[in-house]
């Protein structure tokens, strides 16, 4: 296994084709619980390029019913990307200062419950741009959502 670097512009550039519409390789969740988890997976697969096919505790999908609750849960995605030792790609916590476009930023209540994964797309010194589903958006400053944390995932690199 190598690990190489992940296509922060692929990634991106998935997010911004997609961010108003739906990719019909995939299945639409917005009435399932949202789609955002599963949009963000989608744009990190384009910008990485492989899956992790572990059963259960890997990253993949294949159809609503072959895929993994990482690709469209919030905290499974969350597991996933921070305890990835396998293919796929890997992630570290870090702070609002150095998340980069192809980032994640999961927000959540007070109380830590994490319920929605926009990945960012813009990064100045105003603001933080994010892409999502379920309530549509691009280059969305980060500061007109309504939350009560943040964690942001920088994603490090890709194991193939």
């Amino acid at each position: 296994m190598t690990v190489t670097e992940y296509n922060r512009q692929k990634a991106t550039d998935y997010a911004q084709k997609w961010a108003f519409g739906r990719n019909p390789a995939y299945t639409n969740f917005d009435k399932m619980g949202g789609d955002c988890t599963n949009f963000v997976s989608q744009c990190l697969y384009a910008g990485s390029g492989v899956m992790n096919h572990t059963k259960v505790f890997g990253w993949y999908y294949y159809s609503i019913n072959s895929r993994t609750p990482s690709w469209t849960g919030v905290s499974y995605l969350y597991n996933f990307l921070v305890g990835n030792k396998g293919m796929g790609p890997f992630a570290e916590v870090t702070s609002r200062a150095y998340v980069l476009p192809g980032d994640l930023v999961q927000l959540g209540t007070e109380s830590g419950h994490f319920y929605h994964s926009p990945i960012i797309v813009g990064v100045d010194e105003n603001d933080i741009y994010v892409a999502a589903h379920t309530d549509d958006a691009y280059m969305r400053p980060l500061s007109t959502y309504d939350y009560g944390q943040a964690r942001f995932l920088h994603i490090a690199g890709v194991r193939k």
